[in-house]
């Protein structure tokens, strides 16, 4: 059986550049009216989110399992003159994870078609402990395959805001601030314009009351 180290190398290794090279749109349009603190970006990829933020003022940590992308990261915070400002850290997020707590807790399109069944839910439910008091959790997920895609690779089931929310488990020591569905177009390989929907779910963590 292929491990998500095994799986998320084999991914990035394939080309020299899988990403963009931006920050995911739905994190800028949630965070940007944020005040700066600390962040922990979950699986971080090729490190767009997390130097975005590291320009905007906030301390980082990303995390991501595959050693290749948190190279390149490593290489776009130094070329972009905020390597001070992040730490890369190698987790398979579902065996370990970053320590401490943080402002803005960020989960980008946490999918993988390796995980195991609750794995997704048990890792989001890790996160909710690294929260803050005051801090933000920040999730945002495909809702659904792009609509131009009628013979999917793999099944897959996308969970709503609903479900993570219930999988969270949260006490009244949390507020719900949002959950939205986003409409976004989206061009296949093909050239075909098509549509992809993605949820967004974002959580505080409520200060404690003054003694």
């Amino acid at each position: 059986m292929t491990t998500a180290e095994q799986f998320w190398e084999g991914f990035y290794l394939d080309r020299d550049q899988v990403w963009s090279g931006r920050p995911n749109p739905l994190l800028v349009r949630e965070v940007a009216d944020l005040a700066p603190g600390t962040a922990l970006d979950l699986g971080c990829a090729e490190g767009a989110d997390a130097v975005w933020l590291a320009q905007r003022g906030w301390q980082v940590v990303g995390a991501d399992v595959s050693a290749t992308a948190l190279g390149r990261a490593a290489a776009r915070a130094e070329a972009a003159g905020v390597a001070e400002r992040i730490t890369w850290e190698r987790h398979d997020l579902s065996q370990s994870f970053p320590s401490g707590t943080f402002d803005l807790v960020s989960a980008q399109f946490l999918h993988s078609p390796v995980e195991a069944d609750g794995e997704r839910d048990a890792v989001l439910r890790r996160a909710v402990g690294s929260v803050a008091p005051g801090g933000v959790l920040l999730v945002v997920g495909h809702a659904g395959w792009p609509s131009f895609m009628t013979e999917p690779p793999h099944e897959a089931h996308f969970p709503t805001t609903g479900e993570v929310l219930a999988s969270l488990r949260l006490d009244d020591r949390w507020e719900v601030e949002l959950e939205d569905l986003v409409e976004r177009e989206l061009t296949a390989p093909d050239g075909q314009v098509g549509h992809r929907v993605d949820n967004v779910l974002r959580v505080r963590r409520k200060q404690p009351p003054r003694p």
